[in-house]
């Protein structure tokens, strides 16, 4: 220990030095960052002369001065011309005119009169303050030639040195200067009134692809959130007759659907018959969904008998939702068509209406598709499953492997099939055959290597596929999927919506299963304590936990989409950004700065409004 001054000890400090190794390591570390942000000036082509170039310096002033003066608003202007009579070249004895009376605005050329080609010095005198406008030469052709443009100052005078052009003539010639005097009260210009509607657009652009995209978005957040998928496990047989179950049921659903499409079809023409069909179809669904899915059971174990019968009840409610919907869907088309015709200026609400009825005519299909697959794949598990338990040990394995290959095969069929309608194999029976074969030589090997487990982790191989899925969405921009929907639906804001939200759902779906993945597991391990099914789990024990990040998220991303869509609308998907990309395009700097203020004032709202609407809900 060391002493002090005034006699007390304190620890003594220790200073180590560097060694020689970490002296070379540091200076390494130095020398390699320094020859990367070399090569990065090098590869990103920084270049200072560029920045001191006078000609670029005056492009970026005049640039800047354009954009600081947005078209917004404008006034009805005065035109006001005033003339001078020159001689060119001079005249032997003409007269020059003389200047006007002190109270009048008017021009002096220096030299009086010159040559062609001759340098001038243009002065005004007496004109209003702050006004400005062009001067032209007129020749005896009466064609204008412009000089230049002036702006006078606050005393009325200007001065701007030119040049006379080859005009030569005996007869006198004029030199024109004209103002334009504002006059009246402001209004909006065209400019302002085109990016109104187009901000309107923009933000509603926002909106639709932000609802769409949270439809989507917050189902598959589920699936992509391994603390509930990795629970999720299955028997190989019961795997194995699932993934054969999907198609088979799906194709099914399709076939049934088309079968009721076409008998409401024939319904639809008479109104009568379309709203006997819908009550039908209404009563059908209500006493017999009542009775298929009971609120509580009378019995613990209900009879095979029962069983069955419920099932036959639910394929009846089934095949009459879908009915029920074709239904809905046509009187949907028809009530908006009719609406549309009456409404004058609201018969957008008519076509809304005709529009969710085509939208859900479209998706009918789909959810039969998809709900058949399900229903069929589940039966086909559950059977499975029952053969998983029943069956000897060594019938297991031989089971799983016949079904391992029939379910490898499907699949690698399936794959086959896709990727012949994308690149059109020339030999496709060979390409299939081939496919067949290594599917079921995969299903095979999946078999054999799980032979001694009980239970596949058919959750985390679901996970794996969903999160690959959204990283490979996410990670092309909305900028790169507009072009593509350009080519299926046209230049517009239809496609900046579907663009949109196809990077909405990827980019909510990974936020929101982020979110999942952070949620307590106290509550979810009690509720499950209770014996709840899997949706229950989540119905009481994580939505409760993920709705107000949901709500944040969700705000969050509507902003990101407003900003995001002025951008795509320099790939044909609207809103203003189309705008936009025209006045500059056209070097109409003014015009593009009043797109830009407009963009700047509507990012601002939504950060107030969204910061306002998190405090009031989250």
């Amino acid at each position: 220990m060391e002493k002090t001054p005034n006699g007390s000890d304190k620890p003594a400090v220790t200073i180590k030095k560097a060694s020689l190794k970490s002296s070379i390591l540091r200076g390494s570390l130095f020398a390699l960052a320094f020859i990367v942000f070399a090569y990065g000036f090098k590869v990103t082509r920084v270049s200072f002369e560029q920045i001191n170039s006078p000609d670029r310096q005056a492009s970026l002033t005049r640039v800047l001065r354009a954009i600081a003066k947005p078209e917004i608003l404008e006034y009805e202007k005065i035109e006001k011309i005033v003339e001078l009579g020159v001689y060119v070249p001079c005249q032997a004895g003409a007269r020059i005119p003389e200047p006007a009376s002190p109270g009048e605005p008017y021009l002096v050329m220096t030299p009086a009169c010159a040559n062609p080609r001759s340098a001038i010095t243009l002065e005004g005198f007496n004109f209003e303050p702050f006004s400005s406008g062009p001067a032209f030469f007129i020749p005896s052709s009466e064609v204008k030639l412009k000089l230049g443009d002036f702006e006078s100052g606050a005393d009325g005078r200007f001065k701007i040195e030119t040049k006379l052009p080859p005009r030569p003539d005996e007869a006198m010639q004029t030199i024109q200067a004209v103002t334009r005097i504002n006059t009246g009260a402001p209004y909006f210009t065209q400019t302002a009134r085109q990016t109104w509607g187009k901000i309107i657009e923009t933000v509603f652009l926002a909106l639709l692809a932000t609802v769409f995209g949270i439809i989507l978005a917050v189902p598959v957040s589920f699936f992509a959130a391994q603390n509930l998928m990795r629970e999720i496990t299955a028997p190989m047989s019961s795997l194995a007759l699932a993934v054969l179950g999907w198609p088979v049921g799906m194709y099914a659903g399709a076939v049934i659907a088309g079968w009721i499409r076409t008998l409401s079809e024939r319904l639809t023409g008479n109104p009568l018959l379309t709203l006997a069909g819908l009550g039908a179809a209404l009563l059908l669904i209500w006493f017999l969904g009542r009775w298929a899915f009971p609120s509580e059971e009378e019995e613990k174990r209900p009879s095979l008998a029962m069983r069955l019968s419920r099932m036959a009840a639910t394929v009846v409610v089934a095949v009459a939702a879908i009915f029920f919907l074709y239904m809905l869907a046509s009187i949907a088309i028809v009530a908006g068509e009719l609406l549309e015709e009456r409404l004058g200026s609201l018969d957008f609400l008519g076509a809304f209406v005709s529009s969710l009825g085509e939208i859900l005519h479209l998706l009918v299909v789909l959810i039969a598709a998809l709900a058949g697959g399900a229903a069929f794949s589940g039966l086909l598990a559950r059977l499975g499953t029952l053969l998983y338990r029943s069956l000897p040990k060594a019938w297991i394995f031989v089971a799983n492997v016949i079904l391992g290959a029939a379910a490898g095969a499907m699949v690698a069929g399936l794959l086959a099939a896709g990727l012949n309608w994308l690149y059109e194999f020339n030999n496709y029976t060979r390409v299939f055959t081939s496919s067949l074969l290594v599917g079921a030589a995969l299903g095979i090997l999946v078999a054999v290597l799980t032979r001694k487990r009980d239970a596949i982790p058919v959750g985390i191989v679901v996970y794996t596929i969903t999160r690959t899925i959204l990283n490979v969405l996410r990670a092309i921009e909305a900028l790169i999927w507009v072009i593509i929907f350009v080519v299926w639906v046209g230049i517009g804001p239809f496609a900046g919506v579907l663009a949109l939200t196809l990077h909405t759902i990827a980019a909510l779906g990974k936020l929101y299963s982020e979110q999942v993945e952070s949620i307590l597991p106290g509550p979810l391990e009690a509720v499950k304590a209770t014996g709840a099914t899997r949706l229950q789990t989540i119905m009481y024990a994580v939505i409760p936990q993920i709705v107000p990040p949901y709500i944040s998220f969700t705000i969050y991303r509507w902003d990101i989409n407003v900003r995001m869509s002025t951008i795509i609308g320099f790939a044909g998907g609207g809103g203003i950004g189309f705008l936009l990309f025209q006045n500059i395009n056209l070097l109409n700097y003014r015009a593009a700065s009043a797109q830009m203020f407009a963009i700047a004032v509507v990012v601002a709202l939504m950060d107030y409004f969204s910061a306002w609407l998190r405090n009031k809900v989250v």
